[in-house]
């Protein structure tokens, strides 16, 4: 499994991302779930979970063409929530995403690292429809949204990638794999 590193303060804590071998995919019907669609490959599924709802500042966005897990999510989100996603809070929140993972850090924390942990997370979004597929490309740094749909497992073949369904884990298992059926906009950023 891949990791994700969430630097808090001066400690690093591990939150975590299926582990694939990065290669491009051009199968037909490979990408419907990235696409908004239903799997038509019979290797593919999608299972609901746990119903998802939540309000989020986005602290950055990471597009995915090029890994395995590009037919199911074309975008990450790292985002925050409650007290840190009050825009005076956020600003502070400093991200990097890469190769699905996500490195933040914040000096000083305004509440316990254990607390912290809690209010920031990298989430793997799966679009609904291709609407919702348009509304997750236009989401920009700083915007506040809306967010409702499922935590999901996702299957190819051999493969299962299972979502979090608490914000209280960390380590292998702990991101959220977010199939999105609304997008709302809260706040919006003006470019």
């Amino acid at each position: 499994m891949k990791g994700i590193m969430c630097c808090i303060g001066s400690i690093a804590l591990a939150c975590s991302s299926a582990v694939y071998s990065a290669q491009t995919f051009d199968h037909e019907g490979k990408y419907n779930i990235a696409k908004g669609f239903m799997p038509t490959a019979p290797e593919q599924s999608i299972r609901s979970l746990k119903p998802f709802l939540g309000d989020f500042r986005i602290l950055s966005t990471k597009q995915y063409r090029q890994d395995e897990q590009a037919k199911f999510s074309p975008v990450d989100f790292a985002v925050s929530w409650g007290l840190f996603a009050k825009p005076n809070v956020a600003q502070h929140i400093h991200v990097q995403q890469y190769d699905r993972f996500l490195n933040w850090k914040m000096n000083p924390l305004p509440v316990s690292p254990q607390s912290a942990m809690q209010m920031v997370s990298n989430m793997h979004m799966i679009p609904a429809s291709p609407d919702v597929l348009k509304q997750l490309n236009q989401v920009k740094r700083g915007d506040l949204v809306r967010l409702q749909g499922d935590l999901v497992e996702v299957k190819d073949g051999d493969l299962v990638w299972t979502s979090s369904l608490t914000n209280t884990d960390v380590g292998e298992g702990g991101c959220e794999l977010f199939r999105v059926k609304h997008v709302q906009w809260l706040q919006k950023v003006q470019m």
